[in-house]
């Protein structure tokens, strides 16, 4: 399955307040896996950078001032999300920015049911544990030494690691076909392949003692016990 891993960077937090987003950052991933397609952007946002924005990103209007605006840019993310469910940490936030951009460049919003909050999804599994990304990341052991100020790209990358693990972790099905998409690996793999049988069976593990205990409770419940009426 498709689906994109997706951050913003914004001005501020209220789109309704003239709040713009000043950074996109895709990461493209198939069953779980990054593909390794990225989508990346910066964006002028046509207004003033509050400093408490810029202490967060470290993104300057002077930096944004020959950038993209948004609706010249539009045609692009739209290709490359394409279809796909949109994976993102406290969905609503990024969601509220991106429908203002792009009912602002006269398109469709997107629906709220693209998304995928992960902030949800570790409030389900690690209830009331902090639950930021850099939590999450801390937790589940990924590397956070690169991310010195946020950004887009970077999160995202760090979401989809953060969304693995999320969704159960490395499956042995899955770590195959990360070692098979690696150059060098995974070759010759055929997928019909099984594991042979046993040469000989594993021994049973209960003892003995064990058994005949086994044999003596069942006895004493008589007609009461279900697999004597049923067996």
């Amino acid at each position: 399955m498709r689906e994109i891993v997706l951050d913003t960077e914004t001005t501020g937090l209220e789109p309704e307040s003239g709040h713009r987003i000043v950074e996109i950052g895709c990461v493209e991933i198939e069953n779980l896996l990054p593909t390794g397609r990225t989508f990346h952007v910066y964006l002028n946002p046509e207004r003033d950078m509050p400093a408490e924005a810029e202490a967060v990103h470290g993104l300057s209007a002077d930096f944004l001032a020959d950038k993209p605006r948004f609706r010249e840019i539009v045609d692009d993310f739209l290709d490359f999300i394409g279809e796909a469910p949109l994976v993102i940490h406290n969905a609503a936030f990024d969601m509220r920015f991106l429908n203002a951009e792009l009912v602002r460049a006269g398109r469709e919003p997107l629906p709220p049911s693209r998304a995928v909050d992960t902030l949800a999804l570790a409030r389900t599994r690690f209830p009331g544990a902090n639950n930021t990304l850099d939590a999450l990341c801390t937790r589940f052991g990924i590397d956070l030494a690169a991310r010195e100020k946020h950004g887009a790209l970077l999160d995202s990358e760090l979401l989809a690691a953060v969304y693995l693990h999320l969704k159960g972790g490395l499956q042995p099905g899955l770590e195959l076909a990360a070692n098979a998409a690696l150059p060098g690996r995974g070759e010759g793999i055929d997928p019909e392949w099984t594991p042979p049988p046993r040469p000989r069976p594993l021994p049973p593990r209960l003892t003995e003692q064990e058994r005949r205990a086994h044999e003596d409770m069942v006895r004493s419940l008589g007609d009461k016990a279900l697999w004597r009426r049923f067996g």
